[in-house]
C-alpha cells in the first residue's frame, strides 16, 4: 500500500493557540513548519529534537541530538535555536514559518519578537521573559526571526509534539540524523506560497469535521 504524506505539523499549528497574535487567515498558510523540544536530566543526559516539514507534509529534516543543558528552560531555547539555524540554511528568503513548541513563555516570546520586528521602535508589546542562561540562544533566535518573511509560534502539548521523543531519547533516535538531506519547496504556484486574502476568515473550529484526527485519520471510538 502506498504511503502518503500528511501535513501533521500544519494541522497541529492550525489547531493550536498563537500567544499574543490572533489567527488571521494568512496564519494558516505557512510555507514551512518546525517543531522543536528540549529535554533536561540531572545527569546532563538530555537532548534536542527538531522536525521540519513543508505545508504539504513533506519532511525536510529530523534531528535528535544529545545535549547537556543546565535546566529544562535552556534546553527548550537551545532546541529552537538549533532548529531555526537548520531551517534558515534550507529554505528560500522570505519564507513564512510556523513554529510549534510546548513551552508557554518561549512561544509567547517568539510572537512578541515577531511583533517587535514589525513595530516602529523594535520593541515588543509586552516585555520578554527569558530564563537565565538562555540569553545567548535568545539572541540567536531573534536574529533568525528577523530573517524570515513571517513567523508565528503556536503552543502545543508535549504529548502532541513530534519533536518530544527525539529530545527525550536521543540514544534511540540517533539514526534520524543520518536521513538524506532534503531541501524541498511546498507544492503550489510558481511563487511557492499560498495566496493570502484577509477578506475570508479561517473556517470555524466548530464547523470542522471532528470525526478526523489531526493527521487526517478517522478518530477512534
Amino acid at each position: 500500500m502506498a504511503a502518503y504524506c500528511r501535513p501533521v505539523l500544519r494541522n497541529l499549528f492550525d489547531e493550536s493557540p498563537t500567544p499574543h497574535i490572533a489567527h488571521p487567515p494568512r496564519t494558516h498558510h505557512r510555507d514551512f513548519y518546525i517543531a522543536t523540544d528540549g529535554s533536561y536530566r540531572n545527569d546532563r543526559s538530555g537532548g534536542l529534537g527538531v522536525v521540519i516539514e513543508t505545508r504539504d507534509g513533506e519532511r525536510v529534516v529530523r534531528l535528535s541530538v544529545p545535549d547537556t543543558a543546565p535546566d529544562n528552560n535552556v534546553a527548550e531555547y537551545r532546541a529552537l535555536h538549533l532548529g531555526l539555524d537548520v531551517l534558515a540554511a534550507r529554505v528560500p528568503d522570505g519564507a513564512r514559518v510556523g513554529v510549534l513548541v510546548d513551552h508557554d513563555d518561549l512561544a509567547a516570546n517568539v510572537n512578541r519578537a515577531t511583533l517587535a520586528v514589525n513595530g516602529p521602535d523594535l520593541r515588543p508589546p509586552h516585555p520578554f521573559k527569558v530564563p537565565g542562561r538562555s540569553d545567548n540562544h535568545w539572541r540567536g533566535i531573534r536574529a533568525r526571526i528577523a530573517g524570515f518573511g513571517e513567523i508565528r509560534a503556536a503552543r502545543i502539548d508535549s504529548g502532541d509534539n513530534p519533536a518530544h521523543p527525539l529530545a527525550n531519547a536521543p540514544d534511540q533516535y540517533a539514526h534520524v540524523n543520518y536521513e538524506p538531506d532534503r531541501c524541498v519547496l511546498p507544492r503550489d504556484d510558481e511563487r511557492w506560497r499560498a495566496p493570502t486574502d484577509d477578506r475570508y476568515p479561517p473556517p470555524s473550529r466548530a464547523n470542522r469535521d471532528r470525526s478526523k484526527g489531526l493527521t487526517g485519520e478517522p478518530a477512534s471510538d
